[in-house]
């Protein structure tokens, strides 16, 4: 299924009490094809039920099967991960993170790419290791977390929005000037839990004004402040994300583990060399040594993330 998110409104209820630290329960979008790309590639017979023709900002390398072909060169396994491996090239598109979170973290973020659709990659296309942002997409994205945004009280266990039982998750595609047809502006979070509707945490840092939404100039301000390298504004902006949406965005649920850099970046200090007192640096609760995967799936074997009620439509009709 195809959704255009202009000017509309993405629902869904999760439960994330069973995920620790480590554990990225991930509810997004990629500007993927439906059909996972069978009809441009004769060569794919599996299409998007089997998982090919995906991509994401990250340009990942790991993919085995891209426009229909094995993705054989240069393929090198990981070291740390008997299933899975690199290869030669990878495969971009813009992606929308609705929410990536656990019991201790969440985020949400878009980023953006300068390519329209799955796009195969390779070399400095892909942004790999220190050509991060000579590639295609913008990797780090322009992220909403609220730890890191310096509410460290507001989104946990027994917090305002309280991690240790479910939730609705309200997010909010707002145009100019509020027809489908507007160029987006805004991206608002909401959350329902107890049949209380509670507004977004907003940001707390000396230089900064209480930004409790996404918006271009949230986004600004906040690399500025971070020192943070603005690539999300290089690369288009929410325009960029607004014309995505128009394509039409495939719905993505996973959960998973970091081998590459155990989380951190999501719910703990990261990176690890930068003082937690540097605003941006502190991202969750989580200790740095947390993460590990194999800690994580000897010690949580049993982890989930329950996503339920999902719903779509018309700002304000969801919730």
């Amino acid at each position: 299924m195809m959704f255009k998110l202009r000017n509309q409104e993405f629902t869904f209820t999760v439960d994330v009490s069973n995920l620790p630290c480590g554990l990225n329960g991930a509810l997004y979008f990629v500007e993927m094809d439906a059909d996972g790309g069978m009809s441009k590639y004769p060569l794919n017979k599996a299409g998007a039920k089997y998982g090919t023709g995906y991509c994401d900002a990250q340009c990942p390398h790991d993919l085995k099967f891209i426009n229909g072909e094995a993705n054989i060169l240069d393929w090198q396994p990981d070291t740390n991960d008997p299933n899975s491996g690199k290869g030669q090239y990878g495969t971009c598109c813009t992606e929308m993170d609705i929410w990536e979170s656990n019991s201790m973290a969440a985020a949400v973020t878009p980023h953006v790419c300068t390519v329209h659709g799955q796009t195969r990659c390779s070399g400095t296309q892909c942004g790999d290791g220190d050509q991060r942002y000579a590639g295609v997409c913008d990797k780090d994205g322009c992220d909403f977390n609220s730890f890191r945004m310096g509410n460290k009280t507001y989104m946990g266990k027994g917090m305002v929005v309280d991690t240790s039982k479910p939730f609705t998750v309200v997010t909010q595609f707002i145009t100019a000037d509020g027809t489908n047809n507007g160029a987006l502006s805004e991206i608002k979070r909401l959350y329902v839990q107890n049949g209380k509707v509670i507004s977004n945490s907003a940001t707390n840092f000396p230089g900064i004004k209480a930004y409790d939404s996404i918006t271009d100039q949230f986004c600004n301000d906040q690399k500025t402040l971070f020192g943070d390298k603005n690539d999300f504004e290089a690369k288009g902006g929410l325009k960029q994300m607004g014309s995505a949406f128009d394509t039409g965005m495939v719905l993505v649920m996973s959960l998973w583990d970091d081998h590459e850099v155990h989380m951190l970046w999501l719910d703990s200090d990261y990176p690890t060399t930068g003082s937690p007192s540097k605003p941006g640096i502190a991202r969750g609760a989580c200790a740095t040594t947390s993460g590990v995967p194999s800690d994580v799936e000897s010690q949580y074997p049993n982890s989930n993330v329950i996503y339920s009620n999902i719903k779509y439509g018309a700002i304000g009709s969801t919730y």
